[in-house]
């Protein structure tokens, strides 16, 4: 019976687990001892100590099992904010405008909190790598500058709308508000943007249902009119980040939001990604020309097939087709959907001469951070000796024509199905990203090489791919609550992970995707540290859109916290696997609903592509550093002298400067030529007309003080010289009446 149990835990690690000891002891015993020996040796070690039923590893479900939007996150909280997580300050009323005063640098300096998870720190540059890819807006640490945003972890998600100019702008990524989208959302408030439903337009596409408004709660689904909130020349866009959910603020269980075009009800309230509209919005509001890591994409659907060449030299060519003699039948962008288009590029091996060579060269390309990932879908219908090269042809002053460098030959041998691949590359100077064919064999070959939808972006690649294939297919027949495995990938630090997938969700999530992470034992594992410490796991199941840009991609991370325990167990959660051959998994039962997998490109050719990474976190467990304040000259003055300890806990706005002044730490403002700061601690802004102002009301102030003091010793004078009169009369009267007697 103990036999059968720890066999068994090879297939399910949900009821018994097995250590390592164990298993070793069965190979050992199974090398040296007969069959009906190793059997009697199983039963007594394995049954007396190592295989006994134990407890079941549960898994961590990092949303509580519940999918709270931003809403109900800060609700719960006991938070009333504007719109459900608006910010105002003092100087902000809820019909503020947003004008160009209160947009941000292009580049926004931030500061992340000690406070926040670790976890939300590497989602949030997650998020800033999705600004930088789709937009023209970057960040970077804070410096010194005189406005930036502070991201602590609150009691929910919220922030202010628009740079309020406060020096420290706060912004809360709390607890359960690690999602990329809430994340972007949140900034996209501080950029400058309001929800979408407080438009001046909104009761043209939506209906709000104000009696199933929780009390109190309506003034969340006001509007603006259009001098307060733009819409920037941009439809209505039920799919943006920014619109509620149809579930709102309700108070029982019907939709306070109806789309007048039903098919929209489930689409609003998305906190997948941006949208297309959300995108077109902020390009048009901070003069966005092209996202700063983005550098091409192509699908081939244009004739001039994005700038591309022919590279000299070859003696073949890459053609642009519809479909290809050995396969494709299609490209991969449109899955020949779509008439009179759906093209890629294909060199044609079967009719090539053994050793031809076909180059398709890229335009011209500037790299800035000196790192890019190559994104791009093949098809090898070709013999099995023929090759795809990736090379970048580096132009300098040495090298005015380019000169090769081979990045990575595609190995695999020919599939019927469009692949996706990822090269990472290292250019930091002009170049053209160069894909060469080559003709590697004398046998024949009735296909050839095929390339579509190729992306280049200035970021790092994902390091794993798992496709699902017939996912629509597993979704529909699976059951509830029954699971499916990736294969184990393994870290460049030796830790392997696997992910879990419930395709039809888990008990009480039907029509769900639940997904969960695991760590996992492999053969030969050494030197790695347990508990594993702080390496974020990140499940994105991939939007298949050509572009790189429109792509809305729902990803979820969860990282291993090496402090974290079992639930009622002193057991760490992140511990060595190979002692349950699979370690508990974290990760949320409620990942994506059928609804949203069946929408846009989640699911092509009937295939889901999962894109799995673990990233090393740990140095965000270091505080970020401050920026060096400039030391102020010693002051002469016997009452101030240079900071020291009083001022560690003193935070001065605005390039403020503590000092002690008697023994307390006080702020000395900055002064310019045209602007002035004070208050205790440098926070408000003063310019000249401020100072004007202020010198004509001090002025006045004095003049009327003057006034106001003359007049009184006017009356005091005209009180004292008549009272004198009065006492002279009294006087005369009583000398003249002794001059009568």
């Amino acid at each position: 019976m103990c036999l059968f149990l720890c066999l068994i835990h090879t297939v399910s690690q949900y009821t018994f687990t097995v250590t390592v000891p164990c298993k070793g002891m069965l190979q050992d015993m199974a090398a040296r001892k007969p069959t009906g020996v190793l059997v009697l040796h199983v039963i007594f070690l394995c049954g007396s100590t190592l295989c006994m039923p134990t407890a079941k590893l549960l898994d961590y479900d990092v949303d509580g099992g519940r999918d709270l939007d931003i809403f109900d996150i800060n609700e719960e909280a006991g938070l009333n904010l504007v719109e459900g997580d608006i910010v105002l300050d003092e100087k902000q009323t809820r019909n503020s405008i947003i004008g160009d005063e209160y947009r941000w640098p292009k580049t926004i300096p931030y500061y992340m909190e000690d406070d926040l998870e670790i976890n939300a720190k590497g989602v949030i540059l997650k998020a800033f790598e999705q600004y930088r890819l789709k937009t023209c807006i970057d960040f970077k640490p804070w410096s010194g500058e005189a406005n930036y945003i502070s991201i602590f972890k609150g009691s929910g998600c919220f922030s202010s709308v628009g740079n309020r100019k406060v020096g420290k702008q706060r912004l809360s990524i709390g607890r359960n508000c690690d999602r990329i989208a809430t994340i972007e959302h949140e900034f996209l408030h501080a950029l400058g943007f309001w929800h979408e439903q407080s438009r001046s337009d909104r009761d043209d596409y939506v209906k709000i249902m104000w009696d199933r408004i929780s009390e109190g709660k309506e003034h969340n689904f006001n509007t603006y009119d259009d001098t307060t909130s733009s819409s920037l020349g941009v439809p209505y866009d039920y799919g943006s980040m920014m619109h509620y959910s149809k579930n709102a603020f309700r108070n029982g269980t019907e939709p306070t939001i109806v789309t007048k075009i039903p098919a929209f009800s489930d689409v609003i309230g998305q906190r997948m990604e941006f949208s297309d509209s959300d995108l077109l919005k902020l390009h048009r509001l901070y003069n966005c020309t092209q996202g700063s890591t983005f550098l091409d994409s192509c699908d081939f659907e244009r004739e001039n097939i994005c700038g591309m060449i022919q590279g000299q030299g070859d003696e073949a060519d890459w053609v642009r087709v519809d479909k290809a003699a050995g396969g494709p039948d299609t490209d991969y962008s449109n899955m020949g959907k779509c008439t009179g288009s759906g093209y890629f590029m294909h060199f044609n091996t079967g009719t090539a001469n053994n050793g031809d060579t076909a180059l398709l060269e890229s335009r011209i390309l500037y790299p800035k951070r000196g790192y890019q990932c190559l994104q791009f879908f093949y098809y090898n219908s070709a013999g099995t000796t023929d090759t795809l090269k990736i090379h970048v042809r580096e132009y300098d002053s040495d090298n005015p024509n380019g000169k090769l460098r081979l990045i990575k030959t595609v190995d695999g041998s020919p599939q019927e199905l469009w692949q996706l691949h990822h090269v990472s590359l290292d250019v930091k100077k002009k170049f053209r990203v160069v894909f060469q064919g080559t003709k590697a064999g004398p046998g024949p070959s009735v296909g050839g090489l095929s390339l579509d939808d190729i992306n280049l972006s200035e970021t790092t690649c994902p390091e794993f791919v798992w496709r699902v294939k017939n996912f629509s297919h597993v979704m529909d027949s699976t059951p509830t609550n029954t699971p499916i495995f990736s294969p184990p990938f393994t870290s460049k630090e030796g830790y392997s992970f696997q992910m879990t997938l419930y395709p039809n969700g888990m008990d009480g999530y039907p029509g769900e995707l639940s997904t969960y992470a695991h760590l996992v034992s492999r053969e030969r594992d050494t030197g790695q540290k347990w508990p594993c410490p702080w390496k974020q796991m990140t499940m994105m199941l991939m939007d298949q859109h050509p572009h790189i840009q429109k792509r809305m991609s729902n990803q979820r991370s969860v990282t291993t916290d090496p402090n974290m325990k079992l639930t009622g167990s002193d057991l760490f959660f992140w511990d060595d696997p190979r002692k349950y051959f699979r370690g508990p998994g974290a990760g949320t039962a409620v990942y994506l609903t059928h609804l949203r997998a069946n929408s846009r490109d989640f699911i092509k050719g009937g295939d889901a592509i999962f894109l799995l990474t673990m990233e090393d976190v740990s140095h965000l467990t270091v505080t970020q550093p401050l920026p060096s304040a400039t030391p102020t000259p010693p002051s002469t003055t016997p009452h101030s002298t240079t900071p020291s300890e009083v001022c560690l806990n003193v935070e001065c706005l605005n390039d403020g400067v503590c000092v002690v002044d008697e023994g307390k730490a006080a702020c000395r403002c900055v002064v310019g030529d045209d602007w002035w700061y004070y208050g205790g601690s440098c926070q408000h802004k003063g310019s000249n007309k401020d100072k004007t102002t202020l010198a004509l009301a001090s002025s006045l102030s004095v003049l009327g003080a003057m006034l106001l003091i003359t007049a009184v010793s006017v009356v005091c004078v005209k009180k004292k010289y008549k009272k004198r009169g009065n006492d002279s009369r009294v006087i005369m009267e009583n000398v003249m009446t002794s001059e009568r007697m």
